[in-house]
């Protein structure tokens, strides 16, 4: 009897479907804490005097009662402070709006966008989503691994790059695209990602948006649609209209 069960018990495992199906299991980022010597609660942090001028400004957007609505922006100045989100930095934000430390880890844990481990210089960001797939974007990301030695994930020995595979950052008509800290490179080949590194590894400035010749989003050549004056009121409607 014993033995049946064991083996119905068996079957049934292996006819279980798993239902985890999200990639956040190989997400850059961490979302659980673990003290390490460079990021611990005992490491103090405070925010310098010019940033403590904008988190009283961000707080005064908002009034009384919902201050805690400012969690996002002010863990943004902070990250922007540290370079990266330490664990102590969050325990500031908390503290200032006055919320549990747990509040606050939720938030920073959820978003991707905080960086929870020691993050380069310049932090390049390769969006490989389906319409920059199909224009090159692996070859954009593999430009970027060789270039600079590392794998996605991963920061440079000298903390000057970090390289994350991210998804749709909004500039599809663009692709394929990276962003570097705040800056968006579009229309990308190899060869421009060759020279966007190199620049930054020169410390000379790489200018950013398209490479192909465009200003913005606007078709590569000449135009297709609205090339003459708008039509008049009532155009093309029926004579008895």
């Amino acid at each position: 009897m014993l033995s049946s069960a064991r083996r119905l018990f068996a079957v049934a495992g292996r006819n279980v479907r798993s239902f985890q199906t999200t990639s956040s299991a190989f997400s850059d980022n961490l979302f659980v804490h673990r003290d390490s010597p460079e990021d611990n609660a005992s490491i103090p942090f405070e925010f310098t005097a010019e940033n403590q001028k904008r988190a009283d400004a961000i707080l005064s957007i908002y009034p009384e009662g919902h201050k805690r609505a400012a969690m996002i922006p002010l863990l943004d100045l902070a990250q922007r402070q540290y370079g990266w989100l330490p664990i102590s930095a969050m325990h500031k934000v908390a503290e200032i709006l006055d919320l549990p430390k747990m509040r606050v880890y939720e938030v920073a844990t959820f978003y991707t966008m905080f960086m929870r481990k020691p993050t380069g210089k310049y932090h390049i960001q390769v969006c490989t989503t389906t319409p920059c797939w199909l224009r090159g974007s692996d070859d954009v990301l593999d430009v970027c691994k060789k270039k600079i030695g590392i794998n996605v994930g991963e920061t440079s020995k000298d903390m000057k790059f970090t390289i994350s595979e991210v998804e749709c950052l909004g500039a599809c008509v663009n692709a394929p695209m990276m962003a570097i800290n705040d800056d968006y490179y579009e229309d990308l080949t190899g060869k421009d990602t060759e020279e966007i590194i190199q620049a930054l590894m020169d410390g000379k400035e790489a200018p950013a948006g398209p490479r192909n010749g465009r200003y913005a989003s606007e078709p590569h050549g000449e135009l297709t649609s609205l090339t003459e004056e708008p039509k008049g009121p009532g155009f093309g409607l029926q004579p008895g209209l």
